[in-house]
């Protein structure tokens, strides 16, 4: 079984915008939360697999951190059963350490092991260490199918 190109949109628009998914449940829908909130985005060393958190292969150079990027139009772009990032997320520049980032997740936790909602492979690998500042491009695409 398969979900309709237009629900796929919607729940994508619903996770990444906080926008309603209507005329599902009662009269107003599946509503977006009160306060929209942030995803958060991580690197990895290696696939977390579907069945990892957030922390799994997560990188551990010195400085890092996870970016958040806002759940709305201003963080997120979707279009069809597609999400692309709107601008570029930058994490903190390693001040040591080292580790090549091979993969990138978004999840619901600024630190520990959170929820990972989508992950995917980064090509080319970042080696990351001193003075390396990591970034995922803007237009880098999460697929709903």
């Amino acid at each position: 079984m398969s979900k309709s190109n237009s629900l796929e949109n919607s729940y994508l628009l619903l996770l990444y915008n906080n926008t309603n998914i209507a005329n599902v449940g009662d009269a107003t829908g599946l509503r977006g939360s009160v306060a929209a909130g942030s995803l958060f985005f991580s690197l990895h060393t290696a696939d977390p697999d579907e069945a990892g958190t957030q922390s799994t292969n997560e990188v551990a150079y010195t400085s890092y951190a996870r970016v958040a990027v806002a759940r709305s139009g201003a963080g997120f772009v979707v279009t069809g059963n597609a999400v692309a990032l709107a601008a570029d997320v930058t994490f903190p520049a390693g001040t040591g350490g080292s580790g090549t980032a091979t993969h990138w997740g978004i999840g619901t936790s600024d630190s520990g092991a959170g929820t990972l909602l989508y992950k995917g492979s980064i090509s080319p690998s970042i080696v990351c260490g001193n003075g390396v500042t990591p970034a995922l491009t803007a237009g880098t695409i999460v697929t709903e199918d």
